[in-house]
């Protein structure tokens, strides 16, 4: 469902994009790329998982990584856009004690609406960029000894920028780095009273975070 989602919102950009195109140049950005993401996970309660172990960490590998990111350009500097990207890795579990146990492959997909400043002139042979964004990463693991798992989705953001030189009017290499922490879950760290009513009171969370940090490189089509 949300790869069809990603489609057909790629879809209506381009649709939107094209239309504009009419009136102003270079009206729409579309770069795959392909690199590598370094992944971490989170701490968990000691859990016994049958064989004699106790886990206390779960984390998703880290691994080859490829996506798209297509922009549509509101301005010369200033692009609305959608990012995904998916990483090819393995649920790990960090064993209490020492040593860790692969699970099962796994896919971490990532989902974002992206907000990018492209410096520079528009007409320049190179523009170093940075962007920001809200979405959602997907963790969908196969098998785990023989039983389906569903996996699961979590709210992240990403943050990241690199450099574009174009080697035409229309065709450019592109090299970039991100930046993206899913919000996992979150421990209870103690309890706070409001100083002016000590009598209200309330337990407060720390957040746990999975971070991605992917360094890809890639072609852009401007058009």
């Amino acid at each position: 469902k949300m790869i069809r989602k990603a489609i057909l919102f790629s879809a209506v950009l381009v649709l939107v994009s094209s239309i504009a195109a009419a009136q102003d140049e270079y009206k729409i950005e579309l770069s795959p790329f392909i690199g590598y993401t370094f992944s971490e996970g989170v701490d968990i309660t000691p859990t016994d998982v049958g064989s004699g172990d106790f886990v206390n960490r779960i984390s998703p590998t880290s691994g080859l990584a490829y996506g798209f990111t297509l922009d549509y350009l509101a301005s010369e500097n200033f692009a609305l856009g959608f990012n995904f990207s998916q990483q090819d890795s393995n649920l790990e579990g960090g064993i209490q004690g020492g040593g860790k146990t692969n699970y099962a492959d796994m896919s971490v997909r990532n989902y974002h609406g992206i907000f990018t400043y492209n410096m520079g002139d528009v007409d320049a042979p190179m523009r170093p960029f940075f962007f920001g964004g809200l979405g959602a990463t997907q963790y969908a693991p196969g098998e785990i000894n023989g039983n389906e798992s569903n996996g699961g989705t979590r709210f992240s953001t990403t943050w990241g920028g690199g450099v574009k030189f174009f080697v035409s009017e229309h065709v450019g290499i592109k090299g970039t780095g991100r930046w993206t922490p899913t919000y996992i879950k979150s421990d209870p760290a103690g309890i706070w009273c409001n100083p002016w009513y000590p009598w209200n009171c309330w337990v407060v969370g720390e957040a746990n975070y999975s971070h991605q940090f992917e360094m890809s490189a890639g072609v852009t089509f401007r058009f």
